[in-house]
């Protein structure tokens, strides 16, 4: 039976950190494209002289041509620009909407079966070209954020508990930006809500440093933004759709209703399987947590109407 098979658009730090971290899964071949000739070559090259000791044995390729992402099962877009000191996600918008516009042309021409995963900023408002581009259903095109807000969120939690990592799960709905939201009511360690081990002053210290985390990092490199993490996120949505793990994760997703919410791409927790979103779990908000949301859904419809004018992705 042959191997599945994932792409990556974009070669820079996110997509070939993304494509390491899911070598190391031996779950799916990867094939890296990037219009920078050479260096999704090179990349690729050297993940495959590390496989013998780090134990992976998948095929990596790299290339220019987008015709080499035919047939995948996953196609990852992480191209685009990054953030620098001083911008926010949506001062990315014209620029990256131009690529999101051109790689997803590519996607629907020669990986029409693959599930589509976003990743380049700003990201809601990305997902929406990618959608309206392919013309792929809703649950085959998802956004790469809410994991890695849940993440950083859960970081923050361990640091300040001294607990495992791995004992902590957050959840964080709405936008890719500044007003996430954070949910400290859904945020356990070992099952029980933080709200009952912190005061709320330290976790509301801990919510604006989640929003504010990928800014915190744009700050201290200056000339470029976070990967680790993001790419981390990326093979974990990656390996939930290619092994149909049925995750259980906050992914930016198209909504017709849920949660108050129509016709957008925001932050939701979903199954994530076999055939992309398989189910968005709406949760019981309090009023207060719904309003976050809603404020935050409304700052990604802003985007996407800024986005109409200027490409007319209708």
């Amino acid at each position: 039976m042959p191997r599945r098979k994932v792409s990556i658009i974009g070669a820079g730090n996110v997509g070939a950190t993304a494509a390491y971290y899911i070598a190391e899964k031996v779950i799916a071949d990867i094939v890296m494209v990037d219009v920078v000739e050479g260096l999704t070559q090179a990349k690729a090259l050297d993940f495959l002289h590390a496989g013998p000791m780090r134990r992976y044995d998948v095929s990596i390729r790299g290339t220019c041509q987008f015709s080499e992402i035919e047939d995948s099962d996953v196609v990852v877009i992480t191209a685009g620009l990054p953030r620098k000191p001083g911008m926010d996600r949506m001062d990315l918008l014209k620029v990256n909407a131009d690529i999101v516009k051109s790689a997803s042309k590519s996607i629907a021409k020669y990986a029409p079966n693959s599930t589509v995963i976003v990743v380049s900023n700003p990201l809601d408002v990305m997902c929406h070209v990618a959608f309206r581009t392919t013309g792929f259903a809703v649950q085959r095109v998802i956004g790469m954020a809410g994991i890695l807000d849940a993440t950083r969120f859960r970081y923050f939690v361990a640091e300040e508990l001294g607990c495992a990592l791995t004992d902590v799960h957050a959840m964080v709905l709405g936008g890719h930006g500044d007003q996430m939201v954070p949910l400290p009511r859904f945020t356990t360690v070992a099952g029980i809500p933080i709200t009952q081990m912190l005061e709320k002053s330290i976790i509301d210290r801990m919510v604006d440093r989640t929003r504010k985390g990928g800014a915190e990092i744009v700050a201290y490199l200056k000339t470029g933004s976070a990967y680790y993490a993001p790419a981390a996120s990326v093979a974990e949505m990656v390996e939930a759709v290619i092994t149909d793990r049925k995750t259980l994760a906050p992914c930016a997703v198209y909504v017709r209703g849920e949660y108050g919410i129509e016709n957008l791409f925001i932050g939701l927790p979903v199954i994530l399987g076999k055939n992309g979103v398989e189910r968005i779990v709406e949760l019981d908000l309090e009023k207060e947590e719904l309003a976050l949301l809603h404020e935050s859904a409304n700052a990604v419809r802003k985007g996407v109407e800024e986005l109409k004018s200027f490409f007319a992705v209708h």
